[in-house]
């Protein structure tokens, strides 16, 4: 979760207008911009805190339809060996290292990538909508939606002279639904996804 979820993950916002409205950016592919992405999660530590960590490699690509938005696609892939969590004193124990490599956790080696593939975007108001899609996580696919806001869209980004829009976009997970069991209940089986989001015409 070399795209968790998730899931992404995310572009998918392009519900920026009513279902029978264009949107004011052209159709074409839309590639998502590392720069201005994130992907954090959080899951219940003991019932006390909600541990965050993120991912830091992502690549995702919207085939955005511009008059019927909904006609749109989603493609984000997550690189599991990217994963950060901030752990204090790394040289001591390089927890990241831990839970993108043990088995019990992201098994990166083996899965070295997560992946988020939309199948339906449904407009819900007009700046959101959601995005059901298949989320493949350690081998194991099932679907999930995401839940999408539109934050903007421009015709000409001022910095790289192209189409551009954001969104955020959030969903949810069991773990244990991709094998990932390990310490239940005591870290949660319920993982939160939280995603920010730019895609930037490709030229």
């Amino acid at each position: 979760m070399r795209l968790t979820k998730v899931a992404a993950v995310a572009a998918v916002l392009a519900f920026s207008t009513p279902a029978t409205a264009e949107l004011s950016i052209p159709s074409g592919t839309y590639l998502l911009d590392p720069t201005h992405t994130s992907v954090h999660f959080k899951v219940s530590h003991l019932g006390l805190s909600n541990y965050t960590a993120r991912f830091t490699e992502f690549r995702g690509q919207l085939q955005l339809d511009a008059e019927n938005p909904e006609n749109s696609t989603l493609e984000v892939i997550v690189y599991p060996m990217s994963l950060r969590t901030d752990y204090p004193n790394a040289h001591v124990t390089d927890f990241d290292k831990e839970l993108q490599e043990d088995a019990n956790w992201m098994d990166a080696k083996t899965h070295p990538e997560i992946t988020f593939k939309s199948t339906k975007m449904t407009q819900t108001s007009p700046t959101s909508g959601q995005v059901e899609g298949d989320l493949t996580f350690r081998g194991i696919t099932h679907p999930v939606t995401l839940d999408v806001t539109l934050n903007g869209a421009l015709e000409k980004h001022p910095f790289v002279d192209a189409a551009a829009l954001g969104i955020s976009a959030t969903t949810a997970i069991m773990r244990s639904d991709y094998g990932m069991s390990h310490l239940v209940p005591g870290v949660g089986d319920d993982v939160q996804i939280i995603i920010e989001s730019e895609f930037v015409e490709e030229k």
